[in-house]
């Protein structure tokens, strides 16, 4: 299936949940107004449960709950908020996907997201926009298998999709890759330009006219998240690490190591991310 094809069909591409998309609109603003914003999520009774469950989850590390979305404007701040929305919505618009290990997946997501915020951090980029980033990066697989499941069980039948050749064997038998669909949906959902180059480049960050950090952060955080998934040892680390994006970003292999989340996502982060 053609690129267009898969971006056409409505099934695959979910649309922003209109709720979502107007606290995105009111937080994009200059001075986003958190009465707007609570009001707004206070029509979603689901949305606001779950928000709140995750704002409680290790997923933030509050020392004090959460009790209100105004509480958690206040304690978390508008970057937060973004993130706790966007996170909250995209896991309920992939409930189900064929083929797909759900748990594993948001597992392995959120753990790149956290390495991305750290490397962030310690590169002085955008740690928000980063760990969104992160979050979303291989959101393009569950669009794939949603709207072509044949051709993708075909695939993971051969190169599992946390493999670290995924992506070549994607383009090998597709003409395109997780990270061209993950950015179309980033575009689709309204995200920061930045995040849908860093999302669509993070493959290749660094060729020719190509210069995107942002996505070298994503490509180095992704690959460690993908070796802690499959239990790679320091051998089999040093043997994959991706030395030409992290020679570009300044960072090597200790570096990178040292950025590791002081937790992994736990079984009860993952539940409150979930739902």
């Amino acid at each position: 299936m053609q690129l267009e094809e898969l971006l056409a069909q409505a099934k695959a591409l979910p649309s922003i949940p209109r709720v979502v998309s107007e606290v995105m609109t009111e937080l994009n603003k200059d001075d986003p107004d958190p009465r707007a914003i609570s009001e707004a999520v206070a029509t979603d009774p689901g949305l606001t449960a779950r928000l709140l469950k995750l704002a409680n989850s290790a997923f933030f590390g509050l020392t004090r709950e959460v009790v209100s979305v105004s509480d958690a404007i206040s304690v978390l701040g508008f970057n937060h908020v973004r993130t706790l929305v966007q996170a909250v919505a995209l896991s309920s618009s992939f409930k189900s996907v064929p083929g797909v290990n759900l748990e594993q997946f948001w597992r392995y997501s959120l753990n790149t997201a956290k390495i991305c915020r750290t490397l962030a951090k310690s590169l002085r980029y955008n740690d928000g926009a980063a760990f969104t980033a992160g979050l979303v990066h291989a959101v393009g697989d569950l669009v794939m298998h949603i709207g072509m499941p044949d051709a993708m069980a075909k695939l993971d039948w051969t190169v599992s999709p946390l493999d670290m050749k995924r992506a070549e064997a994607e383009r090998a038998a597709l003409g395109y890759t997780y990270a061209d669909v993950s950015a179309a949906f980033a575009l689709k959902w309204d995200f920061p330009e930045a995040i849908v180059r860093a999302l669509k480049h993070q493959l290749v960050p660094f060729e020719g006219d190509i210069y995107e950090p942002m996505a070298g952060v994503v490509h180095m955080a992704s690959w460690r998240a993908r070796a802690q998934e499959i239990g790679m040892d320091r051998e089999g680390l040093a043997a994959t690490f991706p030395d030409v994006v992290a020679i570009l970003l300044g960072l090597d292999l200790q570096m990178v190591l040292d950025k590791d989340p002081s937790e992994w996502t736990s079984a009860g982060e993952l539940s409150a991310f979930m739902g």
